[in-house]
């Protein structure tokens, strides 16, 4: 009876352990944890999150105030309109001025999942061209982002989109930030953005 009490106490504190890594970086409430930069709109409309282009139609950025290395990052995106965006990770920013990797949100047809260097070396990796499919443009879409070491995996509605590994990415430090590109007429609503510490 001992040991089967031993052993329940130690798969309760693993499963209480694994429980603690996530962390829910959207309250559904408010921007708690997260900061704006830049002038495009980010607000909170029933339990959403909602980026939106503003009238200077230029780069806007919504940040971690934390910083996270090795992390799997789940979320859900859905898009109006051009819905040009995108998760940006180990990042930092300045102004309106990113350093760091962007996994793409964006229309059909444009790369959905692939890796772009801002302000460096550009496109890293496209998907698959046939992968693009998986979109769902106008309705809620999963995204999950794994990034460990030089290594980053994106996923789109439970497809590999893109693996890939850089020694560049594996030196970088910061937090995640989402994107409105700029040009103007985006809109892109978030939610259910859980994190889970690796």
């Amino acid at each position: 009876m001992k040991k089967v009490l031993v052993v329940m106490l130690l798969v309760a504190s693993v499963n209480f352990a694994y429980a603690q890594k996530k962390v829910k970086l959207f309250n559904g409430k408010d921007l708690s944890g997260w900061t704006v930069y830049g002038t495009e709109k980010w607000y909170v409309e029933d339990g959403l999150l909602i980026s939106e282009s503003g009238p200077d139609k230029g780069y806007g950025y919504l940040g971690t105030d934390e910083e996270y290395d090795d992390f799997e990052i789940n979320l859900e995106f859905k898009q109006e309109a051009n819905g040009n965006s995108g998760v940006f990770i180990r990042s930092t920013v300045e102004g309106t001025k990113v350093s760091g990797w962007q996994v793409e949100v964006a229309p059909p047809g444009h790369d959905t999942g692939g890796i772009y260097e801002s302000y460096g070396r550009g496109w890293l990796v496209k998907p698959d061209p046939e992968k693009d499919k998986n979109l769902k443009f106008g309705e809620w879409n999963k995204m999950k982002i794994v990034v460990k070491g030089d290594n980053v995996t994106s996923y789109l509605n439970g497809v590999e989109m893109v693996n890939f590994s850089d020694a560049k990415i594996g030196e970088g430090k910061g937090g995640i930030n989402l994107q409105i590109h700029d040009g103007g007429g985006i809109k892109v609503y978030w939610r259910n953005i859980v994190l889970k510490k690796l």
